[in-house]
């Protein structure tokens, strides 16, 4: 019986530990801890509930083959490695990954990688391949009609947002998505010899971005009115705190792309992210 969709995950060899000087902005990258992030493992699982058929591809060095293999002993048929290095941007990244995506209905992607973390290879991926996309979601599942993916993503305030992507489509999933399975002894010795196919050399994209220095993260600031005259501090807190205001029940509505879109920047609006 044929596979009801074709799905291709794109997995990344990062440095799962790495230290930033506070003084200097330096990496100490400790080479023996280079792997997946869990957001890439989460898609990989995800990938091995929906289809029997799953190709995973990274770009990255001769190293990541070790990680491709790891995928084929657990349930991965085809892996592909695109030989690039650690300075190639995401735009010539998602680039070369396209080469071996397209004709694939889902592509699942981690919602970010462990070094970077700029979580921009999948929208750049969604583009090149003309794509629909929802990004950062905690759960995919095929629609009904097996045109499509259900996806859930996590909103502000602990709200979901539900999002129906028709096929072709690339979603990428948060580490929380999914706990991956562990390999059988059998499948991890003869996933060894499997073979790694090799894809496009990655190319620099010619896009200039400017990169600083790591910062501490902090939270986005939402804007209030400014106090009334006379008003008393315990206001201004209230106001701030929003201790006293009713909370809004999360609604599911069923609306057009265009419909869909306005709704969200209302709700921006409403929420204080947009003036």
């Amino acid at each position: 019986m044929a596979d009801p969709v074709e799905v291709t995950v794109c997995m990344k060899w990062v440095p799962r530990r790495v230290v930033v000087d506070p003084l200097t902005g330096e990496l100490d990258v400790d080479p023996l801890t280079f792997g997946p992030s869990p957001a890439d493992l989460a898609a990989l699982e995800l990938a091995l509930r929906l289809a029997s058929s799953v190709t995973v591809v990274t770009a990255g060095p001769v190293g990541a083959d070790a990680m491709l293999r790891d995928a084929v002993s657990l349930g991965a048929r085809r892996v592909v490695r695109c030989e690039a290095d650690e300075t190639a941007d995401s735009a010539a990244v998602a680039h070369a990954l396209a080469t071996v995506c397209r004709g694939a209905d889902l592509v699942l992607c981690g919602d970010h990688s462990a070094d970077r973390g700029s979580g921009s290879v999948p929208a750049f991926l969604a583009a090149e391949l003309d794509a629909s996309q929802a990004l950062g979601t905690v759960s995919v599942e095929l629609d009904a009609g097996g045109a499509a993916v259900v996806v859930e993503r996590r909103l502000d305030r602990g709200r979901r947002g539900i999002v129906r992507a028709p096929f072709p489509a690339v979603v990428s999933v948060e580490g929380s998505a999914a706990r991956i399975r562990r390999a059988s002894l059998p499948a991890v010795i003869a996933a060894r010899s499997a073979v790694v196919e090799s894809g496009p050399v990655v190319r620099p994209s010619g896009l200039e971005l400017a990169v600083g220095p790591p910062r501490p993260y902090r939270p986005r600031t939402k804007p209030r009115p400014a106090p009334t005259d006379g008003a008393p501090a315990s206001v201004r807190i209230l106001d701030i705190t929003r201790a006293t205001e009713t909370r809004e029940v999360s609604k599911l509505l069923h609306l057009d792309p265009a419909d869909a879109a306005v709704a969200t920047v209302d709700a921006l609006r409403q929420w204080g992210y947009l003036d």
